[in-house]
């Protein structure tokens, strides 16, 4: 519990003050004794379980928590009070913290009332957490103040058998002058705690109960992550595990091939045409193939105007077709580009001898030498990118490793001037060199996030009935997004994941009017 207890006390001559106090140190060397300087009494307890000691002194050593609990001892035992003058309160603010406050009374003999006016405080920064600990706080913090009470009572009462003291003051009242009472009282009558409950071990006993509670206090209540409900991509992935009948996860592995049994790629590969197989062979075996190691990366190579018709093709679920020698370098633009979009809206074929119909995939890696059918080169639904390996690699200072690397991008779309809004959110996010790379990919799942739940509201607009384009138009308006947005958001629905589709269907549905 990280917190500050204190015992505090309203002495007639300086008003209140603290007495004794007990804080924890996170720490795994004993250093925390440096809180009780050489000669003063005080305690240590150290928890081997959680490395954190116990100090209890008279006052912290550090003079901003000196402050916050002398701050906390003057108002518990002047202007925070409960009707009563006695019971559990509660004060504070975010600058000098939150206070819990039992304040109490201790019989003396001796005292005017024949009380003494005491408080037990927690001091604490975190409100919500001290506010939590308030049935604990009051009830052991009680225990103890009942237990004090208990101590002093008895020795009250034989100070009281011995030698009444009302009967004295009463006396003395009517044969002694005006100011014989207030100088006799300047002599030894302010006696401390141990002397009004004669218990010598009084503040070892406070330390042990003052250590239990902030211990016990802190054990009690423990913090929990509370995620929100699973976004698509866990839903996804979560689809993409097959569960057997006797509950376990299904995961597809290949089987360790002995030297003489040679795999099913390798037979392929020896089936293949002879130009396929060196193309492969030379991706698989050449480590020295450059690869592109993020998306800002990729953006700074290709140049900005490559990047943003590139980008606006897959954000509109185009089939891009990377065409290389290096197989490493073409699966490393995949893997950074694929990072635009949803992962129920990736279909990946990071190499192929051949190729692929888009229905398959939009992310297809080809070698150069692979024939494209003449539909595809004549279609506007597909981008080709061609990585072209400079003929003799030379040796330069330069730091970029795709110095003598060109890229030729073909395409016959026609894209409009102004791009999906998702699009220039990114392009900034990745422009603004102040951003880490890790904060760029955290940017990037937040988008990809926001535009998934519009997706979601429009995919449930779509399915509850026929809408006109004057109602699709304002319901665009309503999500913040405009009609470039709409073939970016349409392509988006084909990764929702299957749970979803099926609550959205089932709950419009159930909501339709009957016929």
């Amino acid at each position: 519990m990280n917190a500050i207890i204190a015992l505090c006390h309203f002495c007639e001559l300086h008003g209140p003050s603290v007495l004794f106090h007990t804080q924890a140190f996170h720490s795994r060397e004993p250093q925390a004794c440096r809180s009780v300087p050489s000669g003063h009494p005080g305690f240590i307890s150290k928890d081997p379980d959680t490395k954190i000691s116990y100090v209890s002194s008279q006052y912290p050593e550090h003079p901003q928590l000196f402050s916050i609990v002398r701050q906390a001892c003057v108002r518990s035992l002047s202007c925070e009070v409960c009707p009563g003058r006695e019971g559990p309160i509660f004060f504070g603010d975010d600058h000098w913290g939150h206070v819990f406050s039992h304040t109490f009374f201790i019989k003396d003999s001796q005292a005017r009332g024949f009380q003494r006016w005491y408080s037990i405080i927690v001091v604490m920064m975190d409100k919500i957490y001290l506010i939590n600990s308030w049935p604990f706080l009051v009830k052991h913090i009680g225990e103890i103040i009942s237990k004090l009470q208990d101590k002093a009572i008895k020795v009250y009462d034989q100070e009281q058998n011995q030698c009444p003291e009302r009967a004295r003051r009463m006396n003395e009242s009517f044969m002694a002058p005006g100011d014989f009472f207030r100088r006799q009282r300047g002599g030894d009558h302010f006696r401390s705690l141990v002397t009004l409950t004669k218990d010598d071990g009084l503040f070892k006993w406070l330390h042990q109960w003052f250590v239990w509670v902030l211990k016990a206090g802190g054990n009690r209540m423990t913090e929990k992550l509370l995620e929100g409900p699973p976004t698509e991509d866990v839903l996804i992935d979560m689809e993409k595990q097959e569960e057997t009948e006797e509950g376990f996860i299904k995961i597809n592995t290949k089987p360790i091939p002995s030297p003489d049994q040679p795999t099913a790629t390798e037979e392929v590969q020896q089936t293949s045409p002879p130009e396929t197989e060196e193309a492969g062979a030379e991706g698989d075996t050449d480590s020295t193939a450059p690869v592109f190691t993020s998306l800002r990366h990729f953006r700074q190579v290709i140049g900005s105007q490559g990047f943003h018709a590139i980008a606006h093709h897959i954000l509109i679920g185009n089939q891009v077709i990377i065409r290389g020698e290096k197989r490493a370098t073409m699966e490393s633009i995949i893997n950074v580009l694929k990072s635009l979009l949803p992962m129920g809206c990736c279909r990946l074929v990071p190499y192929s001898a051949t190729y692929e119909d888009s229905w398959k995939c939009n992310f297809l890696g080809l070698p150069l030498v692979a024939q494209i059918p003449a539909h595809v080169m004549s279609s506007e639904y597909y981008v080709i990118i061609d990585v072209l390996s400079p003929a003799k690699v030379q040796q330069t200072l330069e730091p970029d490793v795709f110095f003598q690397y060109s890229f030729l991008m073909t395409t016959k779309a026609q894209l409009p001037e102004k791009g999906p809004a998702i699009l220039q959110k990114i392009e900034l996010a990745l422009e603004n060199e102040n951003l880490s790379s890790a904060v760029v990919d955290a940017c990037l799942v937040s988008l990809k996030e926001e535009w998934m739940n519009k997706v979601k509201v429009l995919f449930k607009f779509s399915r509850a009935g026929s809408r006109s384009r004057e109602d699709t138009l304002k319901l665009l308006q309503v999500l913040e997004a405009t009609e470039e947005d709409t073939q970016m958001l349409k392509f988006w629905m084909t990764g929702l994941s299957n749970q979803h589709r099926t609550h959205m269907l089932s709950s419009a549905i159930s909501t339709s009017p009957p016929v």
